[in-house]
């Protein structure tokens, strides 16, 4: 006989469980179900902006993550190493800090109640059993699992995604490393998110504390991303070569680095026109986070727009949920309920998502030095629909 459980989220990322986290403040058991033997937080660090610490804030994790990074003070420096053009970009009203993408899953996988984490767990198949209108789960290791409501937080290859029909997402062309280094001594640097522009790659640095900083850096996509995936040292090498040139306290910053921190991946979008059209539920099954809306990493919310995610889908189950009465009505009122609070859930979010994918997407646009006509068209854009470039930072998705 199959196992059956309530909920079920698949992927053990930030946003699979900050979702498990948000049900269970609202009184929902979940099961969460993770490919990897060990929770996975790969990408070093992770900006969370004012509208993420919100949404952490609503979770209660947010006051320890606090204690673990600085408050950014300074806005953004970019810089042109062609000519020593300098910008700068005034911080965005209220509160932003990088933390360690390891110490936020933590926090948030020691709050969950214990057992709700299951690891090990590879999805072969999901199928809709035609009498109960709940998902199948097929895994690797031959097992079953029923699943009243099934939400997938699967990141942007998504088994979820695939099986709703989602469009597939889309390669940009560019690469990008991460990682982390630490300066036993402090490492002296302004206290804000420093950007130096080169002809054919581009790199960040933004400080966690007084001695560990995250950077990254970005650039035309590499046909060597496969190959060097899997080895620290190549990494490490390909990043020296591609910052050749480059001031030298970047290329310390690159020698000196936590090798077990970096990573390199190829970066995926999903369209704004696919999230604008996109069809995010079918029956009791929808998706959150990357898995509904990845993209580029140019403001920095992919994240944080995950955990809002969480909140706004626990919400909207917690109030249809708590409008029905098993005993009285039944299984298929059950479904019912449950296929309107997802309904509510996709249409709070998706013009929130449509933004922010939009947002980013003309960014990344204007970071590949396109032609004149591109540049002006994604100018007057800006102009248009995001005058106030940070006005993303200050949404609110609302109260558990």
């Amino acid at each position: 006989m199959d196992q059956v459980e309530e909920m079920v989220i698949v992927g053990g990322g930030i946003c699979g469980l900050a979702t498990a986290l948000a049900l269970h403040r609202k009184g929902i058991k979940s099961v969460v179900l993770e490919k990897s033997e060990s929770l996975r937080a790969s990408g070093a660090g992770i900006t969370i902006q004012t509208n993420g610490w919100r949404a952490l804030d609503e979770l209660g994790v947010a006051s320890n993550l606090r204690l673990t990074a600085l408050p950014l003070q300074l806005g953004q420096q970019d810089i042109w190493l062609a000519n020593g053009k300098q910008r700068e970009i005034p911080l965005g009203i209220g509160e932003t800090r990088c933390l360690r993408r390891s110490e936020l899953i933590t926090s948030l996988a020691e709050s969950l109640p214990p057992g709700t984490i299951h690891l090990g767990c590879q999805i072969l198949s999901i199928a809709l059993d035609p009498l109960s209108s709940y998902s199948i789960i097929q895994l690797q290791n031959g097992s079953a699992i029923k699943a009243k409501v099934l939400i997938g937080c699967d990141g942007a290859n998504s088994v979820v995604a695939d099986f709703l029909g989602l469009k597939p997402t889309k390669f940009l062309s560019l690469s990008e490393v991460r990682g982390y280094t630490e300066y036993p001594s402090g490492h002296g640097f302004r206290n804000g998110f420093v950007q130096i522009r080169g002809d054919d790659s581009i790199i960040g640095r933004i400080p966690i504390d007084n001695k560990l900083v995250y950077w990254f850096m970005n650039q035309k996509a590499n046909p060597k991303v496969s190959v060097v995936a899997k080895d620290p040292e190549l990494i490490q090498q390909l990043t020296l070569e591609s910052i050749k040139g480059f001031p030298p306290e970047i290329v310390d910053m690159v020698k000196n680095s936590d090798l077990e921190s970096l990573s390199i991946t190829r970066l995926r979008y999903r369209a704004p026109w696919d999230i604008l059209q996109g069809s995010f539920r079918k029956g009791t099954v929808t998706v959150a986070g990357d898995a509904m809306h990845v993209m580029g990493p140019f403001l920095g919310q992919g994240g944080s727009a995950g955990i809002e995610d969480a909140i706004v889908l626990a919400r909207c189950l917690s109030q249809k949920m708590h409008e029905f009465d098993i005993t009285t009505n039944g299984r298929q009122v059950l479904v019912h309920k449950v296929e309107e609070a997802l309904d509510q859930y996709v249409k709070e979010r998706r013009m929130r998502l449509v933004r922010l994918s939009t947002q980013t997407y003309v960014n990344g646009l204007l970071l590949k030095n396109p032609p004149l006509l591109v540049r002006f068209v994604c100018n007057i854009l800006m102009m248009v629909l995001f005058s106030n470039s940070t006005a993303h930072t200050q949404y609110d998705c609302g109260h558990l």
